[in-house]
């Protein structure tokens, strides 16, 4: 079961079906209903028994709640209010954003069940105020719609039961330090405003002002201190205060007014793109591509295969990655790119920043024509970077959002593990990294392991990319090896393996058609180098993710000689090796691979126990940041 609904209750027989009532009218479906009764003296616990509610015994808010987690089933629980009403397709709403945005707790914002103006006025600048303080102090105006993951309730012990006011604030403050906090922007809750007309506006304020102020200050409020009464007997308000309010609300609304004025004029700039946006059928989309290797671009053309129906997508890359991409798709276009330099399989870092220096001029020239020129004729809702330099130039320049796809920013957005000695190649890669991709809306992150994300970081992980071809693919175990490597630099390496002749080895990346001993060079070939990976019995390659991810999928053990200077690769390497997938080490000797093909049965029982994934939830999340922030020019 997906969601656990919790509505604690004493003597709600008035508004209660009105709840029950707007819960049995959505669309999603798949929920429990708990209510955790304080014994009513009336006929809710009849009423809810009739909408095949599961009731069990509650007490004050806190304890009701409390108990309803207990037996609940969900793997989120929803808290609401007995006098609450839920909007369209609430449930649906909140559940997608929740999961989309990768939260542990969040509240609903508040619809006034009222046409008064001023009660949607003061709702209205509650819910702003959610909203201003969420990053700052989580905070909840009642529990209008609390969503949680049943895993982080337990682990934080619920709602404190000491407390006769604040408890869910309290709740929010408690769990936000432990997982991601927001106010749902996607629905509203439907609120009643009995407390206002049983209370008063004065009252109300009084009382809600001292325990957010208290909240602010460290303390908790208690019920009396404030005179806050359950059973809603206070006065109503009167006629000279909702007289007061009302003149309050035509000076609001006449500041407002003059406000939005001004802002029409300060906007006005933007209205002859933003109208062009909304009468073209498609989205545009403009995708950067490191044109380093071939993992981004193969990566890239996964998922463009995926949201090219959906989107208008311009791809722009250089060297071997706009080739291939080229050769796929339609509206690719050349820009310039910076390559490592490799001298005998390490990373030549003086060469590198030599080369970087001499194509500079070249690359802005070629990438401002292609790059800016383009953006200035088609206007694109939003700018996908897979660790291509100039994407962020252009989202700064031209005002465009920016979302990192990659697998490298692993490095910087998570708590990862390494090998200690190679601290500085880790200082370095991150100081490289930062400078590639700045500040982006989001950092969508692709892994086969997975580390914490670092506290402030906006970034999630999903399982690698694979190719659809590698997907199909059924495993078997022939008697060969496949080694790939992409270095010219590491041919040297490779003939090492002749020592080993027993064993057959083919060969893929130095772009021969040969044979030579018992190593079998072939030039690649999609559909046979697919066959060759599916059929071995073990693989040989440097750290590179694309190939090393794919071998994983299919159950490959792996023996990775990451290029030396190359943190990414190291770190690829040392993880295949702590999961328990193969060995990494910093040079290929034909001792040690012997010694690894001893070991393939130890290795081969820990990938039998990786999970098979697609590539859904990876295309399901770029769409929704997609969507949500090309709404945002």
């Amino acid at each position: 079961m997906i969601l656990s609904i919790i509505i604690p209750t004493y003597n709600e027989e008035e508004y209660l079906p009105i709840l029950l009532e707007s819960i049995k009218k959505q669309s999603f479906t798949d929920y429990e209903i708990i209510i955790s009764d304080a014994n009513s003296t009336d006929k809710t616990r009849e009423i809810a028994k009739e909408y095949g509610c599961i009731v069990i015994d509650g007490g004050l808010p806190a304890v009701g709640r409390n108990n309803g987690a207990r037996i609940a089933q969900g793997e989120y629980l929803l808290f609401l209010d007995s006098d609450l009403e839920l909007t369209d397709d609430y449930l649906r709403n909140v559940l997608y954003e929740f999961r989309m945005e990768h939260l542990g707790i969040a509240i609903t914002q508040m619809l006034p069940l009222s046409k008064k103006v001023e009660d949607k006025l003061l709702h209205d600048l509650a819910n702003y105020f959610m909203i201003g303080t969420e990053k700052i102090k989580p905070h909840g105006a009642g529990c209008y719609g609390i969503i949680v993951r049943k895993e982080l309730h337990d682990e934080c012990g619920g709602f404190d039961e000491s407390l006769t006011f604040g408890e869910d604030t309290d709740y929010i403050e408690r769990l936000a330090k432990k997982d991601r906090f927001k106010v749902l922007r996607s629905a509203k809750i439907g609120v009643s405003t009995r407390r206002l007309e049983e209370e008063g506006i004065t009252t109300l304020i009084k009382q809600y002002g001292k325990s957010t102020l208290n909240d602010y200050l460290g303390k908790r409020t208690d019920a009396d201190e404030i005179k806050y009464d359950f059973d809603h007997k206070h006065e109503p308000i009167t006629t000279s205060q909702l007289s007061g309010l009302e003149k309050n609300v035509e000076r609001i609304n006449k500041i407002k007014g003059s406000y939005d004025e001004s802002l029409q004029k300060i906007n006005s700039g933007k209205t002859t793109i933003k109208t062009r946006r909304r009468n073209r059928d498609k989205k545009i989309v403009f995708y950067c591509v490191c044109g380093e290797g071939m993992g981004h671009a193969i990566r890239t053309g996964v998922i463009v295969d995926r949201i090219k129906e959906k989107y208008d997508v311009y791809l722009f890359s250089s060297e071997r990655a706009y080739q291939y991409l080229n050769s796929k798709f339609d509206n690719v276009y050349k820009i310039g790119g910076f390559n490592t330099v490799y001298s005998n399989n390490k990373v030549n870092d003086l060469k590198t920043f030599s080369n970087a220096l001499k194509r500079n001029p070249t690359n802005i020239k070629v990438g401002y024509e292609n790059l800016y020129k383009k953006a200035r004729q088609l206007h694109p809702d939003v700018i996908v970077t897979d660790f291509e330099i100039y994407a962020t130039m252009l989202s700064k320049i031209r005002d465009i959002p920016l979302i990192s796809l990659d697998n490298i920013h692993m490095i910087t957005q998570t708590r990862i593990d390494y090998p200690k000695n190679h601290f500085a190649e880790m200082l370095k890669a991150k100081g490289v990294i930062k400078t590639y991709v700045v500040n982006p809306k989001i950092h969508i992150l692709t892994s086969f392991f997975y580390p914490r994300v670092r506290p402030g970081k906006h970034a999630v992980i999903y399982p690698p990319v694979i190719r659809e071809d590698i997907l199909k693919l059924t495993p078997t175990q022939g008697d060969h090896i496949i080694v790939y490597q992409t270095s010219r630099e590491s041919e040297k390496l490779v003939q090492r393996l002749k020592a080993l002749k027993d064993e057959k080895f083919i060969v893929y990346g130095f772009n021969k058609d040969e044979t030579d001993g018992n190593l079998c060079y072939k030039p690649f070939n999609e559909d046979e180098f697919y066959d060759d990976l599916a059929s071995s019995k073990a693989v040989i390659c440097n750290g590179g993710f694309t190939f090393i991810t794919e071998a994983i999928h299919l159950k490959k053990p792996i023996y990775s000689v990451p290029a030396i200077g190359n943190f990414e690769q190291t770190l690829n390497g040392f993880y295949v090796q702590k999961l328990g997938y193969g060995e990494y080490h910093e040079i290929m000797s034909a001792e040690r691979v012997a010694d690894f093909l001893k070991r393939l049965a130890k290795y081969q029982e820990k990938l039998d126990k990786v999970k098979k994934t697609n590539n859904d939830g990876i295309i399901r999340e770029l769409i929704y940041r997609i969507e949500k922030y090309s709404k945002l020019k």
